[in-house]
């Protein structure tokens, strides 16, 4: 059972519960991260993951049930907590008109042990673009800038709120390999993607949200159900396509071998992430349609 206290995990949460009139965006979730954890919060547009950020993150109230972030309730954080938090937003608002080293160094000093500006711009792949203004960006360089603001205060935990949108690959992996480079720091991150495989590269753990309610939790290479995780073998012989689900794998393509040669077009299929992700979407989906 999750536990709420001042130590321990970075973040933990008790049946967290949040309700705008009739409507309930969140119906007791439950989960702790721990310290130095990378931590990814899965579901579908409108499943509860915004809101659980920006409860956690102080920027809304909650309903029901308890939180805490860093030992504090974020609903009662003060300047000094705030300052030991980053914070990636889907959407920012910096000054347009200022270059963009200015509005980082801008940013620096709010904080009392920031990173160095410069070594920050290279680590997100902004130094060529140190000087423009932010108005003159494109949207992936814009992306850049927020994950830039939101670790230049040396965060001990960052939230990331679908940080790569607008990214292309190159720059993707770039960011990913920051990310690892932050966690071989001992920060905490907590990140919401839609990109299943960006979860699955970076993440120690991962909850899928849906409706509102927290349908699983685990390790990214064990979440879901042993069944939705058993590989495919599928392949092609004269009697057309075949697929079969086996836990032995490699038994059964021996047994394919032995009995008449290598078949063609031969695979094996293990779920991804985003496999056990549409499946246990999908059958959640299925529960509410066979109760209504």
């Amino acid at each position: 059972m999750t536990t709420i206290g001042s130590g321990g995990p970075a973040v933990a949460v008790l049946d967290l519960t949040k309700r705008y009139g009739d409507h309930t965006a969140l119906a007791g979730v439950s989960f702790e991260i721990e310290p130095g954890e990378t931590f990814a919060l899965l579901g579908p547009n409108g499943a509860g993951k915004s809101t659980t950020i920006e409860i956690l993150e102080g920027y809304r109230k909650r309903s029901g049930g308890h939180a805490r972030v860093l030992g504090v309730d974020p609903g009662a954080g003060g300047v000094d907590w705030k300052a030991r938090l980053g914070i990636v937003l889907q959407t920012s608002a910096e000054a347009g008109t200022v270059p963009v080293r200015e509005q980082l160094a801008h940013f620096a000093s709010f904080y009392p042990r920031p990173r160095d500006v410069d070594e920050t711009l290279d680590a997100v792949g902004l130094t060529d673009a140190a000087r423009k203004r932010v108005r003159a960006l494109s949207g992936g360089q814009r992306r850049r800038l927020d994950v830039a603001l939101g670790i230049i205060g040396r965060p001990e935990l960052l939230f990331l709120d679908e940080p790569t949108t607008g990214f292309d690959p190159e720059a993707r992996r770039r960011f990913w390999d920051l990310i690892r480079s932050l966690k071989a720091e001992g920060t905490t991150i907590l990140l919401t993607t839609h990109y299943l495989d960006e979860a699955a590269a970076l993440s120690d753990r991962a909850a899928i949200i849906v409706d509102g309610r927290l349908v699983d939790i685990g390790p990214v290479d064990r979440i879901g159900s042993a069944d939705a995780r058993v590989p495919v073998v599928r392949w092609r012989d004269a009697d057309g396509v075949h697929e079969q689900r086996t836990d032995e794998p490699g038994r059964l393509v021996a047994d394919l071998v032995a009995a008449g040669g290598e078949p063609t077009a031969l695979e094996v299929v293990r779920p991804s992430l985003e496999d056990v992700y549409l499946g246990l979407i999908g059958h959640h989906h299925q529960l509410e349609e066979q109760a209504a």
